[in-house]
Formats: structure tokens, sequence, C-alpha cells
């Protein structure tokens, strides 16, 4: 398949990239660079592809339509992925109106020049945020999504709803993934726990909002790319599919583990819980094992072994670390 990856810059996207273009798919990459986070992170990840063959890149914003339209005249697309958009729960209070932008409106003109190319699958990352606060059990994807408490939880549960209509009324083939805490190499600098590897490693107080009893389902990157895969190879019909590891761990059980793998610590600097956190995810991954045959294989204490190298690789004296 021909296969546009949006936001294809990103974490996620490269490191897909990847593995879409190693089962022997041919990969289209479209981002717009934006300054969310440091843009030459992004493309570095570009810089790291530029080795490999059968995927290309196209630099613009899929909330410009003529964009969109031109790169599905030009190109024969089998399907789209699309990981575009902003993210972040705490910077949405900061500019709700920018991330309805971004990631409804964009959704909304993605879905739009789809249906004027008659492409007809689509896989849509979700966000575990939709579920609201939840102090245990299962997230189920049958449950509740209507109390989200953040402008971005809110922003995904709307692009949701706008991929369903458009299964609805135009035949689009959907499946919406709701990712749960997605963590590994070359993982966003802003996020937690690229942020304490960081804050272990320079010496500075690693920043805690809350009591540090979160407890949340991480789920290593690589997890993550082999359930979009399935599903985009598989998406039939529409459906909310939960990716996560189903394994919640306390916040600072994933800290203690930190300073076990880098033979770091530092103190820790307690800070407010934020608005719009939420402190308890856990998902239910029964539908994704049916209908992705999704297996998550990396268990955390792997997956921040693997963080901390490639950390130590890239930006830091190793021998910083003995």
């Amino acid at each position: 398949m021909t296969i546009l990856i949006t936001g294809g810059a990103g974490f996620i996207g490269h490191t897909l990239t990847r593995h879409l273009l190693a089962l022997g798919h041919k990969v289209l990459l479209v981002d717009n660079f934006n300054n969310s986070y440091d843009p030459d992170v992004k493309w570095q990840h570009i810089q790291a592809l530029e080795h490999l063959a059968n995927w290309s890149l196209c630099q613009g914003d899929i909330r410009d339509k003529r964009f969109l339209q031109q790169i599905f005249r030009i190109h024969s697309i089998d399907g789209v992925i699309h990981l575009a958009g902003l993210a972040g729960v705490r910077a949405s209070l900061q500019n709700p109106a920018t991330y309805f932008d971004h990631n409804v409106n964009g959704t909304t003109v993605l879905l739009e020049a789809m249906r004027a190319a008659n492409v007809k699958r689509l896989v849509f990352a979700s966000s575990s945020s939709v579920y609201g606060v939840r102090s245990g059990g299962t997230f189920q994807e049958t449950d509740s999504a209507e109390d989200s408490v953040s402008p971005y939880a809110l922003s995904k549960r709307a692009a949701e709803r706008l991929c369903q209509q458009y299964h609805h009324l135009y035949g689009l083939q959907v499946f919406c993934l709701r990712l749960f805490t997605v963590y590994g190499p070359q993982q966003r600098p802003d996020m937690a726990i690229s942020r304490f590897i960081h804050q272990l490693h320079t010496g500075q107080p690693i920043t805690l909002f809350g009591d540090g009893q979160s407890r949340r389902d991480y789920t290593y990157v690589d997890d993550i790319v082999a359930g979009i895969s399935q599903a985009i190879e598989r998406v039939n019909g529409y459906e909310i599919i939960n990716l996560g590891s189903a394994n919640p761990v306390i916040l600072l059980e994933l800290i203690a583990l930190l300073e076990q793998l880098t033979k770091r610590r530092v103190p820790i600097e307690w800070l407010n819980t934020q608005p719009g956190d939420v402190p308890y995810t856990h998902a239910a991954i029964d539908k994704a094992r049916q209908l992705l045959n999704y297996r998550p294989a990396t268990d955390l204490k792997e997956g921040l072994r693997r963080m901390v190298s490639s950390y130590q690789q890239t930006y830091a004296n190793t021998q910083t670390f003995e």
C-alpha cells in the first residue's frame, strides 16, 4: 500500500515509517514542523530516514485545503494514518482555540480531502484522555467519553465523532485508536519521561505535579506502532480501539526505575496538581487483541532501559552514568 502519515516527522510518525517501510509499504509523510516543540528534533527524525527508500516528505499544514487536495491529486494513496495535531493537556488549557483549530478543523479538512479523492481507509490516533477522570477499573471502549477534563481531550473526542460521521455519511472505513501514554527513544522532549531522564542526567530536581501516586498505562512505542500497522491493514467499518500496555504503574515507581537505570538520584520538586491531568489510566485491550492481533511485548523496565541508552548515546557523556 501507499500510506500517507500526517504528523509523520513526530515521535510516533517516524518510528511508524520505519516499520511500514520494512513491511514493504510506500510512505508519504506530511508535517508542518510547527514549534509545539523544537522543530530541529523533527528534522533529525527526517534525517534519520534519509538512507531508506520508498518514502517522501511533503511539508505543509493539514488545515490548508489546497495543499491536501494537491497531495491526493498527485499521489495514489491507499490509506491514511492521521497522527497530526497538537498534543498535551496543560498547553491546551492555555490555548484551547488553537487546539481545536489544529485537532478538529485539521481533521475536518483531511476528511474532506479523503472524501473528494475517494480514499476510504483511515486510522486516527486518538487519546486515552477522552475517558476523563477515573479512580480505578479498566477503561473499556464502551465506557462514556463525554466527560473530558481538558480542551485537548475534548478536541480528540470531537475528531472521533467527525470520523464516525464520515463513516456513516460517506462510507469511510475508520479505526480510532485511543493511545495510552506512549514512550520510548526519541519521545517528545516535553513529555514526562524524557524530562525525568534529562533532569537525572543534568542533576536538576525532578518536577512532579501532585503526590506522585498517579497510575498510568505506559505503552512502549514499538507496541503502539505494531498496533497502528495492523489497523491500517485491517480497517473495516468504524471502531474505537484502545492501544495500551494494560499494566498501570505508579509514577514514583517509574522514577525509582529511572534512578536504578541511570544510577542517579536527584531531589524531587513537588508542585500542585495541574488542572486537566488525569490520575489513573488502564487500557482494556481485549478488542485490540481480537481485531488487530495486538500483543504488547515490551515491559516498562526494558522500555525505560532503551530510552536511557538512547539518551546516553545521543546527548550525554555515557561515563557520567557509570
